[in-house]
């Protein structure tokens, strides 16, 4: 299991993380919501270990390190110029020195021009690409920042159910989406941070409730002007 507790993270003197606290457990798929500026990204890269200088606990409950046993995909993957998608995917593999399965068979599912320079990729195929090495090897633990984004309607599907395959095998998954729909959807937990900390953890029972709850914390004042605009029953 991961554990974050009571984490801090500040740039100069803005504290961006106040004393976030969660947990994802092998088998779970827990969503992070929230708005623009509210964390998610720098917990993220915090929990991976792409920032340090935190204050509070990230920790694997059998004590691998994390990064050894965890893959992330990050919201905007980077591709270095004239590097083909068979040079990046060969590239990632070669330095994490993970043993690969079936990296073939995945690239038959995602569908890419790996011959082709990745720069060349439309935002749909960058965000597969970066999937595939990740598929390709045996992960404890996903973090997934906004992995939808981009896709269009038949990946979106086929990365779901790649998803929930993943959560069946022992997986445990940690993923943002601002497509809320596909968070309830998958999701056993979701969890709303707001400026910084956790608003609440909504487990699966209470996801009728999210929609209207973070309607409600982000746009109260947009809502009474909504009322004046289009009055309703309330």
């Amino acid at each position: 299991m991961i554990s974050v507790q009571d984490l801090h993270y500040a740039y100069d003197r803005r504290e961006v993380l106040r004393g976030v606290s969660l947990e994802l457990r092998p088998g779970q798929m827990h969503g992070l919501v929230g708005a623009n500026g509210a964390g998610k990204t720098t917990l993220l890269h915090c929990l991976y270990g792409l920032l340090t200088g935190y204050r509070g606990e990230v920790r694997e409950s059998s004590g691998m390190a994390l990064r050894q046993c965890t893959g992330l995909l990050p919201y905007e993957p980077y591709f270095y110029p004239r590097l083909t998608g068979r040079e990046y995917v060969s590239f990632c593999l070669q330095a994490r020195r993970q043993p690969v399965k079936g990296l073939d068979a995945w690239n038959e599912l995602l569908e890419l021009p790996l011959d082709q320079y990745a720069e060349t990729y439309s935002a749909g195929m960058k965000k597969k690409l970066a999937l595939l090495p990740l598929l390709a090897q045996p992960f404890h633990y996903l973090i997934l920042d906004e992995p939808f984004n981009g896709l269009d309607l038949g990946a979106n599907l086929l990365l779901m159910e790649i998803l929930r395959r993943l959560r069946r095998q022992g997986t445990g998954l940690l993923l943002t989406s601002h497509l809320l729909a596909s968070l309830t959807e998958l999701c056993d937990d979701i969890t709303v941070l707001a400026d910084g900390r956790v608003s609440r953890h909504y487990p699966r029972a209470e996801f009728s409730a999210l929609s209207a709850d973070l309607l409600d914390n982000l746009h109260q004042e947009k809502l009474r002007q909504l009322h004046t605009l289009l009055p309703g029953e309330e």
